[in-house]
C-alpha cells in the first residue's frame, strides 16, 4: 500500500506529464485573441450553460473582437462574427475551409457523411452538389412541387377552419407548420408511396432531430470520443435511430425500383425517383449506391423541415409583435389574392411587402444562428492571425444580422429596411447569410423560401391572428442548433375569408 508522500510524489508526476503534454500540444502561433484556459477543458467554463451557444459567442465578441479563438476541451476553435471576418472565412479563403469536421451524431446517423451537408470537400463532394443542385432542388423542381404546396396548404387550411364550432380557433402554430412542411418535403422526396410509412417515418425523424444536436462532449474530445459516447448512452441512442430509419428508407427505394421496372407510375419523378434514374445511367465519375441515396434524401428531410417550419413560427411571432405590421401585409396579401384559394407563382411575386417580411425574420432568427462548422485544411493567415491546421471555424450569423456597424436599430423588426436594399439571400453581401454563403451555401434555399411565402400568404389571406391571452406572450429561443422557439406558438385565428369546400 503506498505512503501518503509517495502517492502524492506519483500524483504530482501526472499532472506534471499532463501540463507538459498539454503544453507541447498548444500552437505556438498568433492565434486570434481569447479568454483564458484551464487544462484539460481549455475555455469551456466561458461559455455558459444557462445562455445559448450563439449568445455566448456574441458577448465574447464584444469583449476579445469580431474574430476570437477559444479552446473547447481538445479542439481549437475560431469563431467570426462580423461581415469581413466571414468575408475571409467564406469566400478570400473559402477552398481552405470548405471542409466539415467529423461530428459523432452525423457519423452515426448520416450514413457516415456522405451526404451533401457533411461530405468531406473534394470530387464526391461536387459531384452530389451538382445532383442537388441540378437535379433535387433547381428552380424548375421547385416549380414543378408547386402542386403539393397547394395540395397541402388547402387540407391545412381546412384542418384550422373546421376545427372547432366557433369562430374564433386556438391554433397550436408551431405543430401545424412542422405538419405542413413535413408533408410537403416528404411527398417531394417519395411521393405517394410514403403514407403507408408515415407514422413510422416521422417517429424516426423526430428521434433523429432530438439527436442532432450538431455538437457533443465526444466530439471535444475526440480521444476519448468512443467512451464518452458510450457511457453518456448517446451512441446507442444513435444506432437504433439510425437503424429504424434506415429500414423504411430501404422499404421505399424497394418500392420505388419495383415500380421502375414495372414502368408503373404517372411519370413524376419524386427525389428517390430522380435519385435512383442517376444511379442507373452511371454518368457520374463516382457511381451512386444506395446508401448514397438515403444519405442525400436524410440530409435533406433533417433540413428542410427543421429550419423552415422554424422560420415560420418566427415570421408569425414578430407579426404578433408588430399588429401594424401584420395588418399592412394582409391589405396587400387580399388585394392581390383576392377570389383566389390557389396561390400562383405570379401572385407571390406581387408580394414584395411579404418578401420584405421574410428577409427581416430571417436577419434576426436566421434558420442556423451558427452555421455548420468547417474545418481548417492546413495553417493558414486570417487577417493578420494564424489559423492551425484542423481548427474548427464557426461562423455566427445571428450576431452578424444583429451588426450595429451594418444595420441601423438592429434589434427592432423593421421590414423597410429592406425597400431599398438590394440584399439578397445569395450569400454575396456578408452581412446577411442566413443560408450560409460560399462553397457550402444551402443548396435548399429556393426550396425553402417557397414554401414560407406560399404558407404565409395563405395563413394571411384566410385568418386575422391574435394572442389567446395580450398579456402573456413567450419569445424565447429553445435550446437547439436551429433557431427554434422554446414553447410552442399558439394564436388565435378567426377566419377572414370562406374556404371552399373540395
Amino acid at each position: 500500500m503506498l505512503q501518503l508522500p509517495n502517492l502524492l510524489l506519483s500524483f504530482l508526476l501526472l499532472l506534471f506529464s499532463f501540463l507538459l503534454l498539454h503544453l507541447l500540444k498548444t500552437p505556438k502561433t498568433n492565434l486570434p485573441p481569447g479568454p483564458w484556459k484551464l487544462p484539460f477543458i481549455g475555455s469551456l467554463h466561458h461559455i455558459s450553460i444557462n445562455a445559448l451557444t450563439h449568445h455566448s459567442f456574441l458577448s465574447l465578441a464584444r469583449k476579445y473582437g469580431p474574430l476570437f479563438h477559444l479552446k473547447l476541451g481538445q479542439i481549437y476553435f475560431i469563431v467570426a462574427s462580423s461581415s469581413s471576418t466571414a468575408s475571409e472565412i467564406l469566400k478570400t479563403h473559402d477552398q481552405i475551409f470548405a471542409f466539415r469536421p467529423t461530428m459523432l451524431a452525423v457519423k452515426t446517423i448520416a450514413y457516415n457523411s456522405i451526404g451533401i451537408g457533411f461530405s468531406p470537400y473534394g470530387p464526391y463532394w461536387r459531384q452530389m452538389r451538382k445532383i442537388c443542385t441540378q437535379e433535387l432542388l433547381s428552380s424548375k423542381k421547385v416549380k414543378f412541387f408547386g402542386f403539393i404546396r397547394d395540395e397541402e396548404s388547402l387540407k391545412i387550411l381546412e384542418k384550422i377552419g373546421r376545427g372547432s364550432g366557433s369562430t374564433i380557433l386556438k391554433v397550436n402554430m408551431t405543430e401545424i407548420f412542422m405538419d405542413v412542411l413535413n408533408v410537403n418535403i416528404m411527398r417531394a422526396a417519395f411521393g405517394k408511396d410514403w403514407e403507408s410509412n408515415r407514422e413510422r417515418f416521422l417517429k424516426a425523424l423526430k428521434e433523429i432531430m432530438m439527436l442532432l444536436p450538431l455538437l457533443r462532449l465526444a466530439d471535444l474530445f475526440p480521444s476519448l470520443g468512443f467512451v464518452i459516447s458510450v457511457l453518456d448512452g448517446s451512441r446507442g441512442k444513435m444506432k437504433n435511430a439510425r437503424s429504424e430509419i434506415d429500414v423504411i428508407l430501404d422499404e421505399i427505394i424497394v418500392e420505388h425500383v419495383i415500380k421502375r421496372e414495372a414502368r408503373e407510375g404517372d411519370g413524376e419523378e419524386d427525389f428517390v425517383d430522380i435519385l435512383l434514374r442517376v444511379k442507373e445511367k452511371d454518368e457520374f465519375q463516382i457511381p451512386l449506391a444506395i446508401e448514397n441515396i438515403k444519405a442525400v434524401i436524410l440530409d435533406i428531410l433533417v433540413g428542410a423541415t427543421e429550419t423552415t417550419s422554424g422560420t415560420l413560427d418566427w415570421v408569425m411571432t414578430e407579426l404578433i409583435r408588430h399588429p401594424e405590421i401584420m395588418h399592412r401585409a394582409q391589405l396587400q396579401i387580399r388585394e392581390a389574392l383576392r377570389g383566389k384559394t390557389i396561390i400562383e407563382e405570379s401572385d407571390i411575386n406581387k408580394l414584395d411587402y411579404l418578401k420584405m417580411i421574410i428577409k427581416e425574420t430571417l436577419r434576426l432568427h436566421p434558420p442556423l444562428p451558427l452555421l455548420i462548422p468547417r474545418i481548417c485544411s492546413k495553417e493558414t493567415k486570417l487577417l493578420g492571425f494564424t489559423i492551425p491546421s484542423k481548427s474548427w471555424v464557426v461562423v455566427n450569423a445571428w450576431a452578424i444580422g444583429r451588426d450595429p456597424d451594418y444595420w441601423e436599430n438592429p434589434e427592432s423588426f423593421n421590414p423597410d429596411r429592406f425597400k431599398e436594399c438590394t440584399v439578397d439571400f445569395m450569400g454575396a453581401n456578408y452581412d446577411y447569410i442566413p443560408f450560409g454563403a460560399g462553397r457550402r451555401i444551402c443548396p435548399g434555399m429556393a426550396f425553402a423560401l417557397a414554401g414560407i411565402e406560399h404558407f404565409l400568404a395563405l395563413l394571411l389571406y384566410h385568418f386575422d391572428w391574435e394572442l389567446p391571452d395580450p398579456k402573456v406572450f413567450d419569445v424565447e429561443e429553445g435550446l437547439t442548433g436551429s433557431a427554434r422557439r422554446k414553447n410552442d406558438l399558439y394564436l388565435l385565428a378567426r377566419p377572414y375569408y370562406p374556404i371552399l369546400d373540395k
